[in-house]
């Protein structure tokens, strides 16, 4: 496995929308425009780096003092779209995950209370004033769910090889327009009310579903694997079909063959628990 740069890198991934100029009211439509015409706009690895610098401090920052004007930026057939970092908001969200994820103890020794407490009040005085916000960027630690494979097709699918006489880092992501991603997770879950009980994956389709309702039309929806990159070797990237297997299983299910479908179901199920058990590994 190639090594990981000086910096950490938090395995996670990320479900990105970027929306285009014209579904921002002003003033917020013409600083994006302004930003997104700069030289340079900041990457994913800088949006960590200053996260992380936040954790440094005693007591440490879990959620930064104001809200990010940054932003990544892409174009689709010639029309500039933003994706929002909303890094604060974001903070808060993942502060909220966290107290429900790890013991009192662990929690308290990474956050003290009396931080969670103060950031949780800062979270409701300004959810209170803002109750329609809503993150641009989902994020998941140490796998990909599986609902977000159901917006895309393998076809969509973008690797870059790790490049040993390079600094270049392996990436892979799936890119697609939201109308095929609405399309695409409202089959899925069609296919699935109609073969399995309601659980996990038919509700987590369902919250993804509402998220992306919020978005324009003419979006792009990204899913990156991001510093999950890092937790699988060359080989396992390359072979990596995640998408394909999900498209291959709803298929299944529509045709009534609940072999084939868990065939798929294993074939993922077991890609991904090899990576999760890494997780607890020293």
């Amino acid at each position: 496995m190639p090594a990981v740069s000086s910096l950490l890198v938090p395995y996670a991934s990320y479900l990105r929308v970027y929306e285009p100029l014209a579904a921002f009211p002003e003033p917020e439509r013409s600083h994006w425009a302004r930003y997104a015409a700069r030289e340079r706009t900041p990457t994913a690895q800088d949006e960590l780096r200053r996260s992380l610098a936040d954790l440094l401090p005693t007591p440490p920052v879990p959620v930064p003092v104001h809200e990010s004007a940054d932003a990544f930026v892409t174009e689709v057939d010639g029309v500039v779209c933003v994706c929002p970092w909303r890094t604060r908001l974001r903070g808060w969200l993942a502060l909220e995950s966290l107290s429900e994820s790890l013991p009192k103890p662990l929690l308290d020794a990474v956050l003290p209370s009396v931080v969670r407490e103060q950031a949780a009040a800062d979270f409701e005085q300004w959810r209170g004033r803002n109750p329609d916000a809503r993150p641009w960027i989902r994020t998941a630690v140490w796998q990909v769910p599986v609902r977000w494979f159901t917006l895309f097709a393998d076809d969509e699918r973008e690797y870059r090889a790790y490049e040993e006489s390079g600094p270049t880092a392996p990436a892979l992501r799936y890119r697609t327009p939201m109308v095929q991603a609405r399309r695409r997770l409202a089959r899925a879950l069609k296919a699935l009310r109609e073969s399995v009980d309601e659980g996990p994956l038919i509700e987590g389709l369902i919250d993804v579903g509402r998220w992306l309702e919020e978005f324009h039309p003419r979006s792009l929806v990204e899913l990156d694997y991001g510093g999950l990159v890092h937790a699988l070797t060359g080989p396992q990237l390359a072979d990596d079909r995640s998408a394909a297997d999900v498209a291959a299983g709803i298929a299944a299910l529509r045709a009534g063959d609940g072999e084939a479908a868990g065939e798929a179901y294993e074939r993922l199920a077991e890609r991904w628990r090899a990576v999760r058990d890494r997780q607890f590994a020293n």
